[in-house]
C-alpha cells in the first residue's frame, strides 16, 4: 500500500492542522515540502486529477507571483497555469493530502478524511 502524502509548507497555519489531524489519525504521512521540491507539470496533472479540480482552482490567487504573472487572464489553459505552478510552487493550493488515487485539500481540514 501506498503511504498517504502530503504537500505540507510548515508555514502555513491549515497545512500544521491538517497534518496534526492525520497525525491525530495515527496516520504518519510522507511530508512533501513542495515549495523545496515542486511536483513536475506530470505530478501536478495527476494530482488535479486525484482532486478531480482544473488548474485555475488549484491556483493561490492571493500571491503576489498570481498578480505580476497576469493569471487571471482567462485566455490561459490548464498547461499554461501548470507550468507556471511548476515554476512558482508558492501558486499552488496547500495542503494536499493524496492516498492512493484520491486527493483532498485540506481547506478545511477536516476535508482529507473522507479520503483516508
Amino acid at each position: 500500500m501506498t503511504a498517504i502524502q502530503i504537500l505540507h509548507n510548515p508555514r502555513c497555519s491549515k497545512s500544521r492542522q491538517t497534518l496534526a489531524l492525520l497525525e491525530e489519525k495515527g496516520i504518519e504521512p510522507e511530508i512533501i515540502k513542495y515549495l523545496e521540491t515542486p511536483p513536475s507539470e506530470t505530478e501536478l496533472k495527476v494530482i488535479l486529477t486525484k482532486l478531480n479540480m482544473s488548474a485555475r482552482d488549484l491556483l493561490r490567487k492571493g500571491e503576489e507571483a498570481y498578480k505580476t504573472l497576469n493569471l487571471k487572464d482567462t485566455n490561459l489553459d490548464d498547461d499554461d497555469l501548470i507550468k507556471a505552478m511548476v515554476k512558482q510552487p508558492k501558486l499552488i493550493e496547500r495542503p494536499i493530502v493524496i492516498n492512493q488515487d484520491k486527493a483532498r485539500l485540506g481547506r478545511p481540514p477536516e476535508s482529507v478524511l473522507d479520503i483516508l
